[in-house]
């Protein structure tokens, strides 16, 4: 714990060179000043994206966009029959907790980002899946870039989608390369 207060520093020190923060949270204790990281980036106007994980998502409170699956969003709130019923459970989650959004990522159906008013939901895009590892860690870092780059949440939520299409059509641990993005872009058009 005494370590990760010392990479507390350097993070303060790091943030200044940072346009967007991505946390990951594995779950292993790595992130315990979590809460002091995502308030400092966010005093310094920086947006916080965070892949939760276990069902206590105070920890995240503030963030900009929290990015859960299916399963991990059902440990948090429970289950759901419809869309409605996902939409207010979702929404509560968000306001309770003070976050900017929640895109929950839901394979084959696409994802859908929660924000404050507003629900966008974005289709998968049809494709072979061979492989799903990584789809998520892609999705919040292609996010991170976008809005890095200047795009708004919407927008980058869209590129993620077809980032994700690509990447699970891939076996192995895999990249996108942005000459893919744009192919996948020009076809749907």
């Amino acid at each position: 714990y005494e370590v990760l207060a010392s990479k507390l520093q350097d993070y303060r020190r790091l943030l200044k060179t940072c346009d967007v923060v991505i946390l990951s949270d594995y779950g292993k204790g790595g992130l315990a000043h979590i809460a002091r990281m995502i308030a400092l980036a966010r005093r310094a106007g920086i947006p916080v994206l965070v892949d939760p994980k276990g069902d206590d998502y105070s920890l995240y409170r503030g963030a900009t966009l929290v990015t859960p699956n299916r399963a991990e969003l059902r440990a948090v709130t429970g289950g759901w029959n419809s869309e409605q019923a996902l939409t207010a459970k979702v929404q509560r989650l968000r306001q309770k907790l003070g976050l900017g959004g929640v895109l929950v990522t839901r394979s084959e159906e696409g994802m859908t980002l929660f924000r404050r008013g507003n629900r966008l939901h974005v289709p998968a895009i049809a494709r072979e899946v061979y492989d799903v590892s990584g789809a998520g860690d892609t999705v919040i870092a292609t996010i991170g870039v976008m809005l890095a780059a200047g795009e708004d949440m919407e927008s980058a939520v869209r590129i993620a989608n077809r980032a994700a299409g690509i990447v699970v059509g891939k076996f192995g641990a895999a990249v996108v390369h942005p000459a893919e993005l744009l192919a996948t872009g020009e076809q749907r058009a």
